[in-house]
Order: C-alpha cells, then structure tokens, then sequence
C-alpha cells in the first residue's frame, strides 16, 4: 500500500527532521499540480477538438485547419522554449485531434456502409507507428501517448459501429465486448494513465448489460441480471488482488485499480438487488418469460413462476441482508491489507446501503435497528479480536 503519513506528528515524535518533512510535502504538492494541469489541459485539448469538429462541420475545413494546428504545434515545440511548450502540446493535440475526430466524423455520418472496417483499420493505422515512437525515448511523450489512444479510441469506435450494424447478439457481442475493455486496459496500462484503464470496466460490464441509461430527466444504472454481474465483477477482483504484485508496483497500480471499479460496479449491482431483488438467469435464458411473448396478462405470468421455480430467486430482504455483511467482511479484509481504496468504497457504500435502506425498507420497523444495532457491537468485537491476533502472528500492533 501507499502509506499515508502525518508529517507534523513524525517531526514530533523525531522520526524524520523538519527538513525531510518539508521535502516529502514540496514532492506531495508537486505531484498533485502536475496532475491538475494535465486534467485541465486534457480537457481543454478535448472539448475544443470536439467543438471545432462540430462548428465548422465540414471535412476539407477539419482537415485543414487540423493539419495547421498539428504544424504550427510541431513548430512551437521544435523551438524547445519552456514558457511556450504548454501551447504547442495544445495546438498539436487539437490539430491530430481534429484529423483523426474529423475523419471518423466523416464516416460515420456519411458512409456508413464501409464505417465500421475503415474506421477500425484506420486506427490501428494510427495507434501502432505511435505505440512505436512512445516505447522509444522521445522529448513529448504526452502528445505521443495521446496520439496512440487516439488511435485506439478510433479503432474501438470503428467497431462498435459495425457490432451495432451487424446487430451482433449473444456470445458474438459478449466477445467483443470483453475484446474492448482488454484493450482499453492495456492501452491504459501501455501509457501509464489509470484514468484510461479505469473505462475498461464499461464494455466489461456490458457484457451481462450492468450500464446507465436516461429515463424522464434522470440518469439511473440498471442491472438486468444482479447476481451474476456481482459473480463478475467479484471474479475480477479476486483475480487482480492475486495479480496485483506479480509484475510490479507500475502494473499494481493499474490492477488495484481495475478491482476497485469492479467493486463500486458490483455496489450498484447489489443496490439494484436490494431494491428489487433478483430472478437469476431471467434475462438470459428465461427471456421467454417477458409479458410481449403471451396474448394475456395470466398466461405470461403463470410463464414467469414456471421458470422462478425452476432457477434462483433472491428476494430484496435477503439482498440487503447478504450485501450488509459482504461490506462488513471486505471492510475488515482491506483495512487488514492496507487497500485503503476498497475501504473507501465499502465505507462509502456502506453508508449508501444503510441510507437507502433506512428509507426504502425499515423506516417504519424500529425493531430492525435495535437488532442491527446490538449485532454490530459483537461484530466489530470480533473483528477486533481477529486482527489481534493477526497482528500477533505477523509482530505488528494495532491500536484500537
């Protein structure tokens, strides 16, 4: 883990010097600007690309506005002046930007019979020569990092369109969707940007349709098969926490990443199930059941308890129950591990349970916090209990 420290208590208790103290919170500072100002730039790259695709609407203006802004960027940069440097990144992304955005622009919109194919080769056309240039040393390697998810954003692009031409069902998109978040992620992993690999978990999840949608002025996720997108996402996770020091802290990283968004994804799994529980199965291979299959009302529902009665059914109560002590067991498991980010997003869950809970299923049964509230005390007894003793087993302390 990334140790957390408190530098104006270790100068107290003379663990490091005031200097060294200084020296830590002059590195910490600098690093989170550096961050900020590439959020920032990266944002800015980005919508002006897009708003200059999208206002002049036109390919051969694109396109040529784009090649000048790629010259006058590459001009800037060639100069090799620090105070201006920011700015020919900025005109050189924004000018690839609208080269490779306009293009895509123009087959989308206007030739959508060979879309798919040409936007899909045209970006690994444009992802590999970068790839090469970016494993080399090289003075921009934000611009040449950026240039290649370009590419790959065009190429996934390019085949989402022709999955979706194609009307691709079942295991056809289930494979391609899971081909989208292993090379979303490695392309986040190749550039070292956790921002790109964290998106992997969209097409991962996917593939058993956890997503978002609008509905009347509001955004929600919904889960057609809760249970086993949990199974899923609960999968990834246990094999990045077997992974995640076998290739070292550069690779961890990424992993621990992708685990803690497979974990947030299956939350809102078990949201769903804790407000509607779960037919297991009854969007796969129970679709027979669905009311637009039967002439009535009576014939579809005799339908949908023929096949409850034959799979796994998981009533709201129960979800939530199971889901408050999976919470409670991860908790204990990441504050033992020292993985402080899936115990931010237990905690954090947690408190989004017991709210929804709260409000959706116990607000008028007192009774359930009296026994919540005397289960709890027990609870953290043991645990305390347990990581005593793992404490003792491993010559560590722990104060309580």
């Amino acid at each position: 883990m990334h140790a957390l420290a408190d530098t104006h208590q270790l100068v107290k208790d003379g663990v490091i010097t005031p200097d060294q103290a200084a020296q830590i919170e002059d590195r910490a500072r600098d690093t989170m600007m550096r961050m900020v100002i590439n959020i920032i730039l990266t944002g800015g790259i980005f919508a002006s690309t897009i708003g200059l695709i999208a206002f002049l609407a036109d390919a051969r203006s694109v396109a040529g506005l784009g090649a000048g802004l790629l010259l006058l960027g590459a001009l800037i940069l060639n100069r090799k002046s620090d105070s201006l440097s920011m700015f020919g990144q900025a005109a050189t992304l924004i000018g690839a930007g609208m080269l490779i955005g306009g293009f895509g622009t123009e087959l989308f919109l206007y030739h959508e019979p060979i879309a798919g194919p040409a936007a899909s080769i045209a970006g690994i056309v444009v992802a590999l020569p970068a790839a090469w240039i970016f494993r080399r040393p090289t003075h921009h390697p934000f611009i040449i990092g950026a240039i290649f998810i370009m590419g790959v954003a065009l190429h996934l692009a390019g085949c989402a369109f022709w999955l979706d031409q194609a009307e691709m069902v079942g295991w056809s998109k289930a494979l391609f969707l899971l081909y989208g978040a292993v090379a979303i992620a490695a392309s986040g992993l190749f550039v070292d940007v956790r921002f790109i690999t964290a998106l992997a978990i969209i097409p991962f999840a996917q593939i058993l349709d956890a997503n978002t949608r609008y509905y009347h002025a509001a955004y929600a996720f919904y889960s057609k098969e809760s249970t086993l997108s949990i199974l899923q996402m609960s999968g990834l996770i246990v094999l990045a926490l077997l992974t995640r020091n076998r290739w070292g802290d550069r690779v961890g990283r990424h992993i621990t990443l992708l685990a803690i968004i497979a974990f947030i994804v299956a939350n809102m799994c078990a949201l769903v199930g804790s407000l509607w529980g779960d037919v297991v199965g009854e969007s796969l291979w129970g679709q027979h059941t669905y009311w637009q299959n039967y002439p009535d009302y009576e014939t579809a529902q005799a339908a949908r308890e023929a096949f409850e009665a034959t799979t796994l059914v998981i009533s709201e109560q129960a979800y939530a129950i199971l889901w408050a002590l999976a919470l409670v067991a991860v908790a204990a498991f990441a504050a033992h591990r020292g993985l402080r980010g899936l115990l931010n997003t237990a905690v954090t869950f947690g408190a989004i349970h017991a709210y929804t809970q709260m409000f959706e299923s116990y607000a008028d049964q007192p009774l359930a916090y009296v026994i919540a509230g005397l289960t709890a005390i027990p609870l953290a007894w043991a645990m305390w209990r347990l990581n005593t003793w793992l404490a003792l087993r491993t010559n560590t302390t722990t104060r309580i």
